[in-house]
């Protein structure tokens, strides 16, 4: 993940292998050099209460890799269970290609593209649950 490039509104947070960062007035840029660094957008954060959904419940795992709350090597196999039942639902191939490419990252360590992969189906999952109810 070397280079990975932080784009920052003003005041926007971030936490960084476990600290929280503030940006300042102005926005701005930052360059994370540190390869597989723990790097969390605070405004994409999924909080406990809204872990009600079976995407949610596979994306607050990674979350929690990246705060730090949780081992990665435990949480590693959760994800891959969790996307694999994902894939008995999500059929079509533009989702099946972001399982795996969330897969290869998980296999890989890295938590943050797979989280990345991951959110491009919470849009699809809502439009699932939206049809469902109707």
């Amino acid at each position: 993940m070397s280079g990975l490039v932080l784009k920052l509104s003003p005041k926007e947070r971030v936490l960084i292998n476990g600290a929280v960062i503030e940006n300042g007035d102005r926005r701005s840029r930052l360059s994370i050099m540190t390869p597989n660094a723990n790097i969390l957008r605070l405004r994409d954060a999924i909080h406990p209460e809204e872990v009600t959904t079976p995407v949610r419940r596979v994306c607050y795992i990674a979350q929690l890799v990246l705060s730090g709350d949780a081992q990665e090597d435990e949480a590693k196999i959760q994800l891959l269970r969790g996307v694999e039942q994902l894939s008995q639902v999500f059929t079509d191939p533009d989702s099946r290609g972001q399982m795996a490419i969330a897969t290869e990252q998980i296999v890989s360590g890295n938590i943050y593209q797979a989280l990345k992969a991951l959110r491009a189906l919470l849009p699809r999952e809502e439009r699932l649950m939206a049809a469902r109810q109707n």
